[in-house]
């Protein structure tokens, strides 16, 4: 039961802790700059939230968001937003009001760290010093080279998206296979870490998994979808987790098309009956995996001379049904795909609308140096909504093109999300980060309108929003009749969490933290039941 909302958040509060890391408590940001570049400083609050406008009361549940809430380490900061260590933030709804909390998530990194006050484990950006008695036998280059085997295990910092199973299991998650951490959603507590109960091992499998409803059964059953990455033998494979287990099952296996290695799958998208297998050609480096040296391109390569492909499995039987060649691309998020079919009702084809980047320079402008520096600045990479047609005919290639003007989401968009009832589904709307320039990062909440191919935004300046999360109104038949909520850090150490009218996109209340929020990732809803 949610406590009364009060004037006085601080009595309501849990005690504050002392910086681990040094410095205030309070987090956030009191000098003026903007708190989603900076490091929070307390490892948990709770309390009730401010309240602004008026909230439905349909709406009863959790919302949970994960993401990087600490870049600083004693003297040592982080270069890049993915290096920070993650943040869980809880907003919970319930009778018109709301009640807040954030704890850091308890990795072997972010402890060790912790302990030893510098960098233990090889992050996105950087890794640590190599150990002083390897650097004195064998030089400081070859001891870094050999830090995969001696010095720096691989992170598990699970600092990107946070996903419910559907079997009452909540995960923070990453791409590294160690890095799966179980957590409680009410207390927001490390459980433990998540291990496979198969043989299947691999090094990264995808940061994003796709919880669907097990084929043929009820909305409570579920199954997971993942994608694992064979470095070794040049493909993916494709996997299926079914709610109450911890073993996967290969469904099939994807040959890489393309010579020059192993393209990154970040996310990637379902449909009904299908499972979509990206090739990007931003490839996973082996160099920077295996030999702990970071590429210019941080754990990647840039190699579009081997080709770029799409590629579609069947769920029931595992075969390939579509191998196709698309123009090179880049992109972390898949919004949504779906099967497209003819007047007698065959499928023809599959649609995949994605977030797609102009070019990898989206990876070094979430650099934290530019995050903090440029802020006004019209230095945001451009992007767009990218829509791939795969037909499913045999033909040797797929199409990629624009679903909407960019001009209309401010030429930016990532973050998306859509009505999960149309996951894998012809679908209308979604929901996205977009911009108003001049800007250096998103800076709007977007809604996108792919048939009439309009976007709204709502925008506040100063203001960053993270993913706007679509929460559905129980019973509703439209499929914009719903909320959207996303938590905005400001500046002067603003922080809250923004709740917007699904289909007018007007924003309808805000819930006020009483400090400054880290900008974050990816969230996930947990109806009450």
């Amino acid at each position: 039961m949610l406590a009364p909302l009060r004037n006085s958040l601080t009595a309501r509060a849990t005690t504050p802790e002392t910086g681990r890391f040094g410095g205030s408590v309070r987090g956030g940001a009191a000098d003026g700059a903007v708190s989603a570049w900076k490091s929070i400083r307390r490892e948990r609050w709770e309390g009730a939230l401010e309240l602004e406008g008026t909230l439905p009361h349909w709406l009863d549940g959790t919302y949970l968001r994960n993401g990087p809430g600490v870049w600083d380490l004693g003297g040592h900061g982080f270069r890049h937003l993915f290096d920070g260590y993650a943040t869980l933030v809880r907003v919970a709804f319930r009778d018109g009001r709301a009640a807040g909390a954030h704890r850091q998530v308890e990795s072997d990194a972010y402890r060790a760290a912790r302990a030893h006050g510098r960098v233990r484990h090889r992050e996105f950006s950087e890794a640590p010093e190599p150990c002083a008695l390897l650097s004195r036998l064998l030089g400081r280059r070859l001891a870094g080279r050999l830090a995969f085997l001696c010095c720096a295990p691989i992170t598990d910092n699970a600092n990107t998206g946070v996903l419910a199973l559907g079997d009452g299991r909540v995960l923070c998650t990453s791409e590294a296979v160690s890095s799966w951490t179980l957590v409680d959603p009410d207390t927001l507590s490390t459980v433990g870490k998540f291990r496979y109960g198969d043989r299947l091992g691999g090094l990264v499998h995808s940061a994003h998994p796709v919880v669907v409803p097990r084929s043929g059964s009820s909305e409570s059953e579920s199954e997971l979808w993942t994608l694992v990455p064979d470095l070794l033998r040049r493909g993916y494979l494709v996997v299926r987790m079914e709610a109450g287990t911890d073993e996967r099952a290969v469904v099939g296996r994807v040959r890489c098309r393309g010579r020059s290695g192993v393209g990154w799958v970040h996310s990637f998208p379902v449909t009904e009956h299908y499972v979509v297998v990206p090739e990007m050609p931003l490839k996973y480096s082996a160099r920077s995996i295996f030999r702990a040296e970071p590429t210019p391109l941080y754990r990647f390569d840039w190699r579009p001379e081997g080709g770029s492909y799409m590629h579609v499995v069947c769920k029931a039987s595992g075969n390939t049904v579509a191998s196709v060649e698309v123009p090179p691309f880049v992109t972390f998020h898949y919004i949504n795909a779906y099967e497209e079919r003819d007047a007698d009702g065959r499928t023809t084809a599959v649609v995949v609308d994605c977030c797609e980047h102009e070019d990898t320079s989206i990876l070094d402008s979430l650099r934290l140096d530019s995050l903090r520096s440029l802020a006004g600045l019209d230095v945001l990479p451009d992007a767009r909504v990218g829509r791939f047609r795969i037909p499913l005919d045999g033909s040797p290639a797929g199409e990629l093109e624009e679903a909407l003007d960019p001009e209309e989401h401010g030429r930016a968009m990532d973050m998306c999300s859509i009505n999960p009832a149309y996951r894998g589904k012809p679908y209308r709307y979604a929901y996205a980060c977009g911009a108003r320039r001049p800007c250096n990062f998103p800076n709007t909440l977007t809604k996108v309108d792919l048939v009439e191919r309009k976007a709204t935004a709502w925008h506040e300046e100063g203001m960053v929003p993270s993913e706007p999360l679509f929460v559905a109104r129980p019973g509703a038949t439209r499929e914009d009749d719903g909320v959207v909520i996303s938590l905005v850090s400001g500046k002067g150490g603003s922080g809250y969490a923004v709740v917007l009218d699904g289909t007018t996109f007007q924003e309808v209340a805000r819930a006020k933290f009483p400090y400054g929020l880290p900008f974050g990732l990816h969230g996930c809803w947990i109806p009450r039941t």
